[in-house]
């Protein structure tokens, strides 16, 4: 059963033709159904994860039910740095001379703690992977993002991200982060117009995060990731066109203005 949103949006089948987009925690969860989504709508998507064989299964998929050319980059956020991040930038004009996008969907969840409790190691073991991670990728990627006529890149965020509650602690504060550093790079993007940043909550979804974070909950009282890809696609193709310094939740999207 299709979502609200994607019955709100009905995106062409060759939506990102020809397009290429990195998709960060591609091996599962809702990286892995973006990457499918974005592959088959005509993207060359750029997989990204820690989990080599997880990212080789959707790698496979796509390549079996798509025209597009996929590639695998192992990579642990947790190390995520300058030179790495340069690397990837050569990596990926090497192979296809352009980037469209970015999705950054890869995150940590961290300890379920008070803040007097949290472990200082922890702390900097998520922020790294959920901001500077972000932030060293997209820096290193921002001329081939220059260069496209029409780019897009989304930060996923969340509900703790919006309103702080009670031992989410360094997860929810790296989704703040996340918000601040979207709303500083759309406004130092808007006035060329060629790059558009927008933060993307999706809310309860039946993921593995989410069972970690609410193990009581049934997960299938939740929708699955596939339900929202009406606005990840909108978000990432070319009907969202000049729609930059958005908070979008999938959850109440109910499609393009």
């Amino acid at each position: 059963m299709p979502g609200k949103a994607d019955r709100a949006y009905h995106p062409r089948v060759d939506l990102l033709a020809g397009r290429v987009v990195l998709v960060t925690g591609a091996g599962d969860g809702i990286g892995r159904v973006a990457a499918l989504a974005y592959a088959e709508h005509g993207a060359h998507v750029v997989l990204l994860g820690r989990t080599e064989s997880k990212l080789e299964a959707v790698f496979d998929l796509i390549e079996a039910n798509t025209e597009t050319r996929p590639v695998v980059v192992p990579a642990d956020l947790e190390h995520a740095s300058e030179d790495a991040a340069t690397a990837l930038y050569h990596a990926i004009r090497r192979e296809y001379g352009r980037l469209d996008g970015i999705l950054h969907n890869a995150g940590l969840l961290g300890p379920r703690a008070p803040i007097a409790e949290y472990p200082v190691s922890d702390w900097l073991e998520v922020m790294h992977v959920n901001v500077n991670a972000a932030f060293i990728v997209t820096r290193a990627l921002m001329p081939l993002l220059g260069e496209s006529a029409d780019a897009s890149v989304v930060f996923t965020s969340s509900g703790v991200g919006r309103r702080g509650r009670a031992e989410w602690g360094a997860y929810a504060v790296s989704k703040f982060a996340l918000e601040g550093l979207t709303e500083v790079l759309a406004d130092e993007t808007a006035g060329a117009g060629r790059i558009r940043i927008n933060s993307l909550n999706p809310g309860a979804t039946r993921t593995a995060m989410r069972a970690a974070a609410y193990p009581d909950e049934d997960p299938g009282t939740l929708p699955p990731p596939e339900d929202h890809m009406g606005l990840y696609l909108y978000l990432m193709g070319p009907d969202s066109k000049g729609v930059t310094g958005g908070r979008f939740d999938a959850a109440s999207w109910a499609g393009p203005p």
